[in-house]
């Protein structure tokens, strides 16, 4: 049996009663298929940075996700197409985009986590979404047995949401195709602190380096960048998606609380005012279960916390925002087990 703890960013989670790596596509269909052949249930990790695993553990197979390649087809017109394994790590695939002259995933610089989960949760951050620069998702059907290729725009993407987050047990993502424009110019700066870090008006373009390095650094303060020293950083990221409301809820809200409109007529407000306003301020907590020291919308393990902390400590997040404001947040990491 092996732990699962140290998978996973929040370092949280018991046995497996099966662990196995994937290191080639070939592999990884052949795994799950023989799983799904014998009845036995199948848990998929790559970087462990959307996860929280009860301390029971997993009484399945759990594979690793570990196939590793880029492959690329530049064309002075169309741009970049950039094919990479769901194995990446995610910003290391960024940085590799940067060095090539391709531009438009600068913005999701510092996002844990491997390239095959970005299109399950269309991963987003700082005005961008990964939703605007995928061309194309290779999976597995679990249910036809079968590779099927879906178009960006036939991946059902939504905020935070895909088709393949609505039906998780399906398809398994085995590589992902983006097409970025070839230059040194960024993506259009949409997010407002962002611009303001690099002294550019909300829709300009700047540097694509200078955009990712002022992520990176806008990041680090919010203890959003990994760090194995710093339990600050052991957390699943953002652990609530900002709650899209009709537009009487969001009119109920105080008048400095954030509001942007969608295209369906309902309002995204921030998860983090809502918390904060709340009365949870940053550390809240006792014992080894808080929110982070930079960031109210980050759990954190300080070191020897369990699953059945985090959950606790989310339960009162949660219903604490509830009580205050009448509106429930969502959980973004997957959770394994116990549920909230």
């Amino acid at each position: 049996m092996t732990d699962l703890a140290e998978l996973t960013t929040l370092r949280v989670g018991g046995p497996a009663r099966e662990l196995a790596t994937a290191r080639s596509a070939d592999e990884l269909v052949a795994l799950i298929t023989e799983a799904d052949e014998q009845g036995t249930p199948v848990l998929l990790i790559g970087g462990g940075s959307n996860l929280l695993i009860a301390d029971a553990g997993f009484d399945g197979r759990v594979i690793v996700i570990a196939n590793r390649r880029i492959d690329s087809d530049v064309d002075s017109c169309s741009g970049a197409m950039i094919t990479a394994q769901a194995g990446e790590p995610w910003d290391a695939f960024v940085a590799h985009t940067l060095e090539h002259g391709w531009a438009g995933l600068e913005a999701l610089s510092g996002i844990p986590g491997l390239v095959g989960a970005t299109p399950i949760q269309n991963v987003g951050a700082y005005g961008a979404e990964v939703a605007q620069t995928i061309a194309r998702v290779r999976t597995w059907d679990r249910a036809e047995r079968r590779i099927v290729t879906f178009a960006g725009a036939d991946c059902g993407f939504s905020y935070r949401h895909s088709r393949f987050k609505g039906n998780p047990d399906r398809f398994v993502v085995l590589d992902v195709t983006f097409q970025l424009p070839i230059g040194d110019l960024s993506a259009p700066v949409r997010y407002a602190e962002l611009a303001r870090r690099l002294g550019v008006e909300q829709g300009e373009r700047a540097p694509a380096t200078r955009v990712r390095e002022a992520v990176l650094a806008l990041r680090r303060g919010k203890g959003m960048v990994l760090d194995a020293d710093d339990h600050d950083t052991w957390s699943a990221g953002s652990f609530f998606t900002n709650p899209i409301i009709d537009a009487a809820a969001a009119d109920a809200l105080p008048a400095d609380a954030p509001r942007f409109p969608q295209p369906d007529g309902r309002v995204k407000t921030s998860a983090a005012w809502l918390i904060d306003h709340a009365g949870f301020d940053k550390g809240h907590g006792t014992g080894a279960a808080r929110l982070s020291g930079k960031h109210v919308l980050a759990l954190t393990n300080r070191g020897d916390a369990r699953a059945v902390d985090l959950l606790a400590l989310a339960r009162e997040i949660r219903d604490g925002v509830r009580e205050r404001w009448g509106i429930t947040l969502v959980n973004e990491p997957v959770i394994i087990g116990d549920q909230l």
